[in-house]
């Protein structure tokens, strides 16, 4: 056996069969579009190159437009499980006076069913999807690095290794979600513009602690910068957060991080333990240039990394992932190609709108010497949508409180032949539905489910409106047409019932 054949990637039996996408990076961004793919029954693989789950709960915030996604994957009992809404926050000031604000929350409404965000260390969050994954079938390959690749029009050549053994893998999408340094990025040679602010950096870490309670969130101003310790539920441990000014010693010791604690908060009732996991933040913010060279996809930390301020970065990959998902679900079983632009022109948008809002909270924080603990409907991300984008057609006024492109709303209330049912739980399943308020559209194709509403239900797809909120949520008149994109938007809204408008969209797309 000559040296070239002893170094040759070996072919395993699933390289032989070309995948439709292979997805690098198993954090919540790749896991949830795995668990996308998965249930549409697209082939896949998602490669890891860490041993096995990271430790640590880095991101802790989940929005309620997450958990919305979370909901139709099937998993948000799960991650609420693992969490607790509206934790309140204590904040003690410079001056020593202590406040306790509870968290803000969206009012209470028929159109919105998670809302408040939800604080849960981030490898729950994994857990959870993976588990979800697990249930449809599919898995992470813990231990599998990407070392190379390359393209073609008709797909995509990669070189994965584990240990000393390599192979390659043809799949007809490569999907970069392997985080900021990513590979997958920099070998597409997208730019990665922003900044690295090296005097800006904090300590995180997962510690024990005693002499403090578990009912909030426990903040503390000091001249030289913020320390915080949040309780992780389903944990016993805090997260430990503490601004790092230049020439101040960034040690990951328990040590440092205790003399820390004491000399900001006043306090020396409160002892660490040792660190279960630890890390040193650097203010790094970057957006990619685009999201897509030829048949590789960035999403998530590869295409954009934000400041913590805000709580945003692991929501917006989550929803990249989901935005992505259904379109590639959709190109592989017959729609155009072209589907699958939308995914930038729609995202990339949304990341740079996110970098501003946690930019402009991180400025907040040093100035302030307090993280900011107020939440405006921007953290939640309910408010995120798609107005203008070639997937959004409607026939209403430009002053219409609810446009193609926006969010779909819930609605509560709604009878069906099985009982009480909420809108989210008659669309869920990533597929489109249409809701016929009048129209007496049928079907546009065997995937789609038509949902009529009226006034007594007699068929499996029809839906009564006991209480108005279907319509009030939607500005329904007796004719409107409303078509709901598998993740959650509105693709298309006909208040003049043109179901015909329908299946053209239908016939655009595929």
């Amino acid at each position: 056996m000559t040296e070239d054949e002893m170094t040759k990637p070996k072919q395993s039996p699933q390289a032989r069969t070309a995948l439709t996408a292979l997805i690098v990076g198993a954090g919540p961004t790749g896991l949830t579009l795995a668990c996308e793919l998965a249930r549409s029954g697209v082939s896949f693989r998602l490669v890891e190159a860490a041993p096995g789950p990271q430790p640590g709960s880095r991101g802790k915030g989940v929005q309620p437009r997450t958990l919305e996604v979370f909901d139709d994957l099937g998993i948000v009992g799960r991650v609420l499980a693992h969490g607790r809404t509206a934790m309140p926050i204590r904040s003690a000031d410079l001056d020593g006076r202590v406040q306790q604000a509870g968290a803000e929350t969206v009012p209470d409404r028929p159109d919105i069913p998670y809302p408040a965000s939800l604080i849960t260390p981030e490898w729950r969050v994994e857990e959870a999807l993976r588990l979800r994954l697990a249930e449809l079938g599919g898995a992470v390959e813990f231990g599998t690095a990407l070392e190379s690749f390359s393209q073609s029009e008709e797909g995509v050549s990669a070189v994965i290794g584990q240990g000393s053994e390599a192979e390659t893998v043809t799949a007809q999408w490569l999907i970069g979600c392997d985080g900021g340094h990513s590979l997958v990025r920099k070998q597409t040679g997208i730019a990665f513009r922003g900044e690295t602010r090296e005097a800006v950096r904090m300590i995180v870490a997962d510690v024990g602690v005693d002499g403090l309670d578990r009912d909030a969130w426990h903040m503390w101003r000091h001249e030289e910068g913020p320390v915080n310790l949040c309780p992780l539920p389903s944990t016993d441990v805090f997260q430990y957060q503490a601004a790092i000014a230049p020439g101040q010693d960034p040690d990951l010791s328990r040590a440092t991080m205790q003399a820390i604690l004491d000399r900001r908060s006043g306090r020396t009732g409160i002892r660490l333990h040792e660190p279960e996991w630890s890390s040193l933040w650097r203010a790094n913010i970057r957006l990619a240039d685009r999201y897509r060279e030829g048949r590789v996809f960035l999403a998530g930390d590869a295409a954009h990394i934000h400041s913590p301020a805000g709580g945003q970065g692991m929501n917006t990959g989550i929803q990249d992932a989901y935005n992505l998902g259904w379109k590639l679900a959709a190109v592989t079983k017959g729609a155009s190609p072209a589907l699958l632009d939308s995914y930038e022109a729609e995202r990339r948008p949304v990341a740079a709108d996110v970098l501003a809002l946690s930019n402009a909270r991180l400025e907040q924080a040093i100035e302030q010497k307090s993280i900011p603990t107020h939440r405006d409907a921007r953290i939640t991300q309910l408010a995120v949508g798609y107005r203008g984008s070639v997937l959004a057609r409607d026939d209403r006024a430009e002053t219409a409180l609810l446009r193609a492109g926006d969010r779909a709303p819930d609605a509560t209330k709604l009878m069906t032949m099985h009982g009480e049912r909420r809108l989210f739980d008659l669309t869920r399943g990533g597929r489109f539905t249409v809701l016929d308020f009048g129209a007496m559209a049928e079907a546009a194709t065997p995937d789609v489910r038509t949902l009529h509403v009226v006034g007594q239900p007699a068929g499996p797809d029809d839906i009564a409106d006991t209480e108005g909120h279907l319509a009030r949520a939607y500005g329904a008149t007796g004719r409107t047409l409303v078509l709901i994109r598998p993740d959650g938007y509105l693709a298309l809204i006909s208040d003049a019932g043109d179901v015909s408008a329908v299946s053209r969209y239908f016939a655009e797309i595929r």
